[in-house]
């Protein structure tokens, strides 16, 4: 398949984008005491999935939010329940789950339901292992991280091709005039 001039510049100026800011933050985050910078990148591929849309930026944010809150509340509820740690999860997941999907239900317009979900998964997969006693700083260094995946290196990124790609088209439309 082969791709025109316009598009080459658009993947090109996408590839300089994805392989210069992601890294910035990658070396950045642990200077800032955030040690999950890689949540980042998850983030901001829910970001991208739903179209690049800025306006979405919000909504995508507070469900990330909310998805990091929801994995402490688990973490909470689990410690609490004192049953199997099997039925515990289960009826964790379950109630909180289903809560998640009637909740952004009510207010779609300012909660995106999969950020909700895909932040409490991160949540759960960053803090479940080292359990709700010495979670620390944690669910913030996850919610700064997921903020920054959503409007840095998600917007980001996606503003920093747009520019570069329109100036390296006009860059090739002054060419062209030139030449003719």
């Amino acid at each position: 398949m082969s791709l025109n001039k316009e598009k080459w510049i658009n993947v090109l100026s996408l590839a300089f984008g994805i392989a210069l800011l992601p890294p910035i933050w990658a070396v950045v985050s642990p200077y800032m005491g955030i040690t999950t910078g890689a949540v980042a990148l998850i983030c901001a591929g829910v970001y991208v999935a739903n179209g690049n849309k800025v306006r979405d930026g919000l909504s995508i944010s507070i469900g990330f939010l909310l998805g990091d809150l929801w994995a402490v509340i688990a973490l909470f509820l689990m410690d609490c329940i004192n049953l199997n740690p099997d039925v515990e999860l289960f009826i964790t997941l379950f109630i909180l789950g289903g809560l998640a999907v009637i909740l952004a239900s009510l207010v779609p317009k300012y909660i995106f339901l999969p950020a909700w979900l895909c932040g409490w998964a991160i949540g759960l997969t960053i803090m479940a292992p080292i359990g709700i006693q010495t979670i620390g700083s944690l669910p913030f260094e996850i919610a700064g991280a997921m903020i920054v995946g959503v409007w840095y290196v998600g917007a980001g990124v996606d503003k920093f091709q747009k520019v570069v790609a329109s100036q390296l088209l006009e860059i090739d439309n002054d060419k062209k005039r030139k030449r003719t």
